[in-house]
């Protein structure tokens, strides 16, 4: 089976890149052919035979051509164009959209379809829903202003972004948001969108609000790779509660800084960075290690008595979450999102009252005093089982045959 990937960055920028290469490289193994789209990029690491990328934009970074670009993030001629040829040249059976929203634009599904009506075949239109792009503009149902979370937008009425100013906290950003979510919600674009893997069940009812999408949705949670033997005996656990990931307001850091600061007789390790950084050194019974990744962020997690996962948005499927479980440790999380769908409650973890001060700090006490629930739950996580990789490849192959 050809099958081509489209997103926009096509260089390693975060957790959908990740997917996106990662289950690229899974179904090249499996025997399918794969070839990808998107932005053309110093820092490309995949591409396509016909060489055909579009020009890189960068909409979060405020270098917008105030003239040209909100034109391009709504419809983009120079994105069908350069699709038309990859189209032509490696004829895929299946086309399977990741981020294109903004860089992209929704113009790409118009090129598909077209090409389908040229060639007379149809190709299978997948899409892997990696945020709420599709029923919030600015992605996130949370207003940027105030850290409140919305559904305001939900039910398709995409005004709500600009009179919030939910894109960036900037008026003419979130204008364009509305007006994109809007434009393509009466031409009812993603319509032609074949199958929508949600990452989450809570993913899966959020987007089930409208009814273009609501037939067409299917939950698939991420994959990661079985931890087998590397799992330490829980009574070599190190006396640390961890966390690590984003230091933001969104990830709950604030109300967790103001929790570690209460329990001062507790040693906190914290692995990460971002805009809240000097707020986490400033807390003494916090030990920053800053942004670790590979072994050493393996080690880590593998040596806490558990970790802590506070978050106070809807976090889709969160990868530190299930690499937590998978490496032997518990994990302590907030009750949001797609988050309770990943921690099996009282076996390998708890979970606590997103946003809520005093129940994450109850929580946190009551765990660190209970060794024994630790080790409990630390042994609960060796049989965990999330899908491999080469499992969930084999799920979308069956997605992508069912088109």
């Amino acid at each position: 089976m050809k099958v081509l990937m489209v997103n926009k960055f096509l260089y390693p920028n975060g957790g959908s890149e990740t997917y996106v290469f990662k289950s690229g490289e899974e179904l090249m193994k499996m025997g399918h052919e794969v070839q990808y789209f998107g932005m053309e990029h110093e820092r490309r690491i995949v591409g396509n035979r016909a060489e055909s990328y579009t020009s890189n934009m960068d909409f979060h970074t405020g270098k917008l051509q105030k003239l040209l670009y909100p034109f391009k993030i709504i419809y983009s001629m120079e994105a069908r164009k350069k699709l038309r040829k990859v189209l032509e040249d490696f004829e895929p059976d299946a086309v399977h959209l990741n981020n294109f929203n903004f860089q992209l634009t929704p113009s790409v599904i118009y090129e598909i379809r077209a090409f389908d009506k040229k060639r007379k075949k149809k190709t299978a239109l997948i899409y892997t829903a990696h945020d709420y792009q599709w029923v919030c503009p600015n992605h996130m149902l949370r207003i940027p202003a105030n850290g409140k979370l919305c559904m305001r937008c939900v039910n398709g009425s995409y005004g709500n972004c600009a009179k919030y100013n939910c894109i960036h906290n900037s008026k003419i950003k979130s204008i364009l948001g509305t007006i994109e979510g809007t434009l393509y919600k009466k031409l009812k674009t993603y319509r032609h969108i074949d199958k929508i893997v949600c990452p989450s069940e809570f993913m899966n009812r959020i987007l089930s609000n409208n009814p273009l999408l609501k037939e067409k949705t299917v939950t698939l949670h991420n994959f990661i790779e079985k931890s087998s033997g590397i799992h330490i005996n829980s009574d070599e656990k190190k006396d640390y509660i961890l966390y690590f990931g984003r230091y933001a307001e969104e990830k709950g850091i604030r109300t967790l800084l103001e929790v570690c600061e209460e329990l001062e007789e507790l040693p906190f390790v914290f692995a990460g960075n971002g805009p809240l950084e000097e707020m986490v050194n400033k807390v003494k019974n916090i030990e920053n290690k800053g942004f670790l990744s590979g072994e050493e962020l393996k080690k880590i997690i593998r040596e806490a008595r558990f970790v802590l996962f506070p978050s106070e948005w809807y976090e889709n499927c969160p990868f530190s979450v299930m690499e937590s479980q998978m490496y032997g440790t518990p994990v302590l999380g907030a009750d949001i999102g797609g988050t309770p769908e990943l921690i099996k409650e009282y076996v390998t973890g708890e979970l606590f009252e997103s946003g809520n001060k005093e129940a994450l700090k109850a929580a946190i006490k009551k765990l660190w005093d209970d060794r024994e629930t630790c080790r409990k739950y630390a042994k609960g996580c060796r049989d965990i089982t999330f899908d491999t990789t080469k499992e969930y490849c084999r799920k979308l192959v069956d997605i992508y045959r069912l088109n």
